[in-house]
């Protein structure tokens, strides 16, 4: 059996335009190969690109300087004119025009024509992102979810670590479109499970289960705590909580309020209110006397035996009102953070106090927006200086 090979040789552009002809007044491939002359293959091909929508003219936007206003930029700069009295005769702004030729070589470098073929470059899509472009800031980037900081957490730090260098510098959404964009993948997809959700996309926060409420015997509302601990100014006042996990399980945690320093209580077989007293006052203890204040907490029955607690160690109990959880708002947002690493839905039964020092460590080591993107630890040092 033989194979015959079909050569296609080139076709001039007067064959193309007869094709295009023959094609428009509806003749069929094989009288169109019959008037040319030319291979079916060639007729075949011609068709498909004919047959190919145009595309679409593109359209400038009217913010975006155009040609001829590039081209009296141009020959204002030559004349020595200001960019204020270019920006005039233009009818634009004296700031577009200055960035317009601040980013195309300056005053002496302008072009109209490069300007102009610069921009239409520029405004192609897609664009690689920075991360896809800078191999130094994708590994730094990604060393730190591995660590697991959070994108804003890295944003903010790089500000801080590299003040003089721009390229070291990425916002939040970069990040998050990296991970989960599949488009804009710069970084490896599972560094998304190191994210405090665990989640591969971005949604709101979920229903979470509301604790049952009782009447606490000799409860001190929030209303009569001092002044000083809404300021943040004094260290030493903690708001508390139960993480809860499955089958009954929790711990207790205390959240510093001016430095955001936490700390993960282990409680023995259950969360009853003697076992909470308990756990806590013989954590609170080890505090220094400076650290030891208040504790707002909100009416959960496990604070039922709080005057126990009080007076073992020394620290007064401030309880919010009911359904207002905005009022320990800074160990609400804690607890957010360490469902990271305590998944709802799961025991926490598992989990040492020497475990909980540890996720805690990491914790209060993670730079945070509100404290001037220093870390809980050091904000805690520099309050008891």
């Amino acid at each position: 059996m033989t194979l015959e090979v079909v050569m296609v040789e080139p076709v001039g552009q007067v064959v193309k335009d007869q094709i295009a002809v023959l094609f428009a007044q509806g003749a069929s491939p094989f009288d169109i190969r019959s008037a040319t002359g030319v291979n079916r293959h060639v007729v075949f091909r011609q068709m498909r690109r004919l047959r190919r929508p145009p595309l679409s003219e593109r359209v400038r936007s009217p913010l975006r300087f155009s040609l001829p206003e590039r081209e009296e930029i141009s020959r204002g700069l030559a004349g020595g004119g200001s960019l204020r009295s270019i920006a005039a005769g233009l009818g634009r702004a004296p700031s577009s025009v200055s960035r317009e030729v601040a980013r195309n070589g300056g005053r002496r470098r302008y072009r109209a024509c490069r300007a102009e073929r610069d921009a239409l470059k520029r405004a192609c899509r897609p664009k690689p992102s920075k991360l896809a472009r800078c191999g130094r800031l994708r590994r730094v980037v990604s060393s730190k979810l591995e660590a697991d900081w959070s994108p804003q957490q890295i944003s903010g730090w790089l500000v801080e670590t590299y003040p003089a260098d721009l390229e070291m510098r990425v916002s939040h959404e970069t990040i998050y479109l990296s991970l989960f964009v599949q488009s804009k993948g710069a970084l490896r997809r599972e560094l998304a499970h190191h994210l405090r959700s665990g989640r591969m996309q971005r949604r709101p926060v979920g229903y979470s289960a509301q604790r049952g409420q009782g009447t606490i015997r000799g409860m001190v509302n929030i209303s009569e705590r001092p002044a000083e601990v809404d300021d943040r100014a004094v260290p030493g006042h903690w708001e508390g909580d139960l993480l809860c996990g499955s089958a009954g399980t929790a711990i207790a945690t205390l959240v510093e309020r001016t430095s955001r320093f936490v700390m993960l209580v282990a409680l023995a077989g259950d969360h009853c209110a003697p076992t909470v007293a308990d756990a806590l006052a013989a954590r609170v203890r080890k505090l220094p006397v400076e650290l030891r204040r208040s504790l707002t907490w909100d009416q959960g029955k496990e604070m039922a035996d709080h005057a126990r607690f009080t007076v073992d160690s020394g620290v007064t109990v401030y309880f919010c009102d009911p359904r207002s959880p905005w009022q320990r708002g800074t160990n609400e947002n804690t607890n957010g953070l360490l469902r990271q690493y305590f998944p709802k839905r799961t025991s926490l039964a598992p989990y040492s106090q020497r475990d909980l020092d540890h996720i805690a460590r990491k914790l209060n080591g993670r730079p945070r927006q509100t404290l001037g993107w220093m870390t809980p630890s050091q904000a805690l040092d520099t309050a008891l200086q």
